[in-house]
């Protein structure tokens, strides 16, 4: 029995191997054609007499309610200077950053037929990092001076937990997550348990877009923080269960457990001080990845799916 139970799964392994040889390689072959344009760059250097023709090319980032005075002050502004300098030199090239959009948009482009490559541009904010990038079906607008690396003098009165994802690497982390919430499908979230396999519908999301990121880069953990997560999942989970916490509705619950923090707030000296923020993402994660190993359905399906039928499929097991 032990035998037969053994060559039954390395055959679904073989099999499983096989399966995903066979998509890497249909996803290579998906053509996207795309240039960055690098509006921050087109904006730093145009004369006062280019702006109108900049305004052609770009005008959704030239909204009416501002007058051509308000422009041409931001191009003389000493901080706005500094900016475009400091995006310059980090963001010289985009080589890189191009290379992984692309490979991010031939995964998407894989598994939701409808996608179309958008107009990708490049521009600075001021430093509006809770929106470093802005996805609609036709733009994908990337604020690059919310990326200069977490250690940059321009971030030092932000909190360290947000800072740490203020670097070169996110940009195709947060498109994804962008790109995430626009394909997932969930009705108003009532309990924590909705938040938990909302969250992990978006991070499966990115296992299967962005696969050339570690588990650390797709949920904004160090690896000091997953390997703490991974090590006390079975301790986490027991927490919500035992507390009766996964069908509470308590408006505080996300602020505890989903939303960005510094650490996840179980309200126990021994651990608070220990655990990563956003605790609840990473056992959504878990749930989701389940639910994908034990069922035989495809992304979309998945994203579709409601939170009920995920959980009651999903055999989630915590490691022990």
């Amino acid at each position: 029995m032990k035998s037969y139970i053994f060559y039954f799964l390395m055959a679904f392994a073989i099999l499983s191997c096989e399966k995903e040889s066979k998509e890497a390689a249909e996803i290579a072959k998906m053509e996207v054609d795309f240039v960055v344009e690098r509006f921050d760059r087109a904006f730093a250097s145009a004369s006062i007499d280019e702006l109108p023709k900049l305004k052609e090319t770009f005008p959704f980032m030239f909204p009416k309610k501002y007058k051509d005075s308000f422009w041409i002050a931001q191009k003389q502004d000493t901080l706005q200077l500094e900016l475009y300098e400091e995006t310059r030199k980090q963001f010289n090239a985009f080589s890189k950053g191009k290379l992984e959009i692309e490979d991010l948009f031939k995964h998407l482009k894989y598994y939701f037929k409808a996608f179309k490559v958008p107009r990708v541009i490049t521009t600075t904010s001021s430093v509006d990092y809770r929106n470093k990038v802005i996805i609609t079906d036709t733009i994908a607008l990337i604020s690059l001076d919310t990326y200069l690396g977490e250690e940059h003098h321009f971030y030092g009165g932000i909190q360290n937990y947000i800072r740490r994802s203020m670097k070169p690497e996110q940009i195709v982390v947060d498109m994804a997550v962008k790109y995430a919430q626009k394909y997932s499908y969930q009705p108003k979230r009532k309990t924590l348990l909705d938040e938990f396999v909302y969250a992990g519908k978006l991070l499966y999301f990115m296992d299967k877009v962005i696969p050339f990121k570690t588990d650390a880069e797709k949920i904004s953990y160090t690896e000091e923080e997953l390997d703490w997560a991974r090590a006390n999942e079975e301790y986490i989970w027991r927490y919500f269960v035992d507390r009766e916490l996964l069908y509470s509705t308590d408006s505080k619950l996300p602020n505890r457990f989903i939303n960005p923090a510094p650490f996840s707030k179980f309200y126990l000296e021994e651990i608070d001080g220990e655990s990563p923020g956003r605790i609840g993402q990473y056992i959504g994660w878990q749930i989701v990845r389940s639910y994908m190993e034990n069922n035989d359905v495809g992304l979309q399906e998945m994203l579709n799916e409601t939170t009920e039928n995920i959980f009651n499929k999903a055999k989630f097991k915590p490691r022990r």
